[in-house]
């Protein structure tokens, strides 16, 4: 990108900043208070929302349906650094009259007043420039999970939704199904209340299983697919030379891409015990397990304590996540047998394993024992003597008004609060992204939770913190 393209698009984006002052752009109705998003430029309750695309493929290409099927958008653009390549095909024919971009940079200058909102169904360290472009402009965002890569890649996105008033959502979807519900209702109703500690697991074989972890350097470079412009594929990351083995899904298993097992499972594991027992920050992240470490794929497994303050009237938490096919943690009497939960979507690399402990929790509170699965999957408590004992003081739980795509497009129009907006998933992907720190310095960090600061380990702060790769530093001035 040369100095040229930066300028024209600072120039657009200041453009539309002085257009939105003085006038209201067609597709948008006027900015009116409102409960859910005050401020926030809606999109009119009989209209469609114009939404760009950027991620087509895979993950992304699921998200695109499930927005698309709520019948509440219209898709106006499809961007993807692999545009045209088989994976791709599926959207591509789907919506052959929307326009194509291998660079979201070049989709938003020359398309910023077409679009109402963007998908973002990229890889996890590629999620941070295209929303906070996004946001820039005033378009509401739905972003895979986890957020960002790095710390305060995510503290950025939280500050910048807060600073230009869009609708957000982060794609952990159990988080508009019975699982959100419940768990509200049960600690409303004093159901749940004083727990102290949480195991979280996730078990089954992951794309870096069987990997020699004696390497001493990173794949070397191989030649270019020609669909792909790996430039922009890498984004603010630090430069790699292509090797299939970060590409397709395999940048989750690097550290300077993905997030691992934590980073992929965590937001769908322990989201709703974070943001209803208000967990925010650790103060103490614990690698007390690695197996098969080594500085630049994640272990084989890995056992992480998470230790939270008390909260209010709340005694302090202590999660601890178990990952690796044989790093299973030990359940409590009466917890019954581990079936395959039908809420549980597959890995991406095949099927759960029925015979392992399926993807899940189990919740410890000084009265009470709660086992639960992942994603939608709903608590039981146990034994079962307690769970009939306690039948009869269960709250009614309420049904979900909105799947969590047409919660986000909802928030869009100012119908309702998203259920995973940055305030809410930022705190969450930040807990995500410190113990993957952990894991990657095979240390214990202590943290300082109003500062937001590591106290214990210069290196490992300096970590919190993505470098980008020259030419890529406005993203982080937005």
């Amino acid at each position: 990108m040369n100095s040229k393209d930066v300028s024209r698009r600072l120039f657009l984006k200041q453009a539309l900043a002085l257009s939105a002052a003085t006038a209201i752009p067609s597709f948008w109705t006027p900015i009116k208070a409102n409960a859910a998003y005050p401020g926030t430029k809606l999109v009119g309750a009989n209209e469609r929302i114009n939404l760009a695309c950027c991620g087509i493929g895979n993950r992304g290409g699921e998200i695109i349906g499930d927005l698309y099927k709520t019948g509440l958008v219209n898709i106006v653009a499809l961007c993807d650094v692999d545009m045209g390549a088989k994976h791709t095909q599926k959207i591509m024919n789907q919506f052959p009259d929307a326009p194509r971009f291998q660079d979201f940079r070049k989709m938003f200058d020359k398309m910023a007043n077409q679009i109402d909102a963007v998908s973002v169904g990229v890889p996890d360290f590629s999620h941070f420039p295209i929303v906070m472009t996004a946001m820039s402009l005033g378009k509401h965002v739905y972003v895979e999970k986890p957020m960002a890569r790095t710390f305060n890649e995510v503290e950025l996105m939280i500050k910048g939704a807060q600073k230009y008033k869009v609708a957000t959502q982060m794609g952990n979807q159990g988080h508009s199904e019975a699982n959100y519900f419940q768990f509200k209702a049960w600690v409303d109703a004093g159901i749940i209340k004083d727990v102290t500690a949480i195991t979280a697991h996730m078990n089954s074989s992951r794309r870096w299983h069987g990997w020699d972890t004696n390497i001493k350097n990173y794949p070397a470079g191989e030649p270019l697919p020609e669909t792909l412009d790996w430039d922009t594929w890498l984004g603010t990351a630090k430069y790699h030379e292509y090797n299939h083995d970060y590409h397709y899904g395999q940048w989750r298993c690097w550290y300077d891409f993905g997030l691992g097992a934590l980073g992929d499972w965590g937001a769908h594991i322990i989201d709703t015990a974070h943001q209803f027992l208000d967990l925010g920050l650790p103060y103490e992240v614990n690698p007390v397990k690695l197996d098969g470490y080594n500085k630049f794929f994640f272990p084989q497994a890995s056992t992480l304590s998470f230790k939270f303050p008390k909260r209010g009237n709340m005694p302090p938490v202590e999660i601890t996540w178990y990952d690796g096919v044989n790093n299973i943690p030990s359940v409590p009497e009466g917890y019954g047998v581990s079936q395959l939960d039908p809420n549980i979507p597959p890995t991406s690399t095949g099927k759960i394993q029925p015979a392992k402990l399926n993807p899940g929790k189990i919740i410890y509170s000084k009265e009470l024992t709660f086992k639960g699965g992942s994603h939608g999957s709903t608590l039981s408590i146990i034994p079962k003597e307690k769970a009939e004992a306690m039948a009869s003081k269960l709250p009614e739980v309420p049904k979900s008004p909105s799947n969590h795509f047409k919660n986000f497009l909802l928030g869009c129009k100012g119908e309702e609060q998203c259920r995973s907006s940055f305030e809410i998933a930022g705190p969450l992907s930040q807990v995500l992204s410190l113990g993957v720190l952990a894991q990657r310095m095979n240390t214990k960090l202590k943290f300082d939770r109003n500062k937001k600061v590591i106290t214990n380990n210069k290196l490992a702060n300096q970590l919190l913190y993505n470098e980008p790769r020259k030419g890529w530093e406005e993203y982080y001035k937005m």
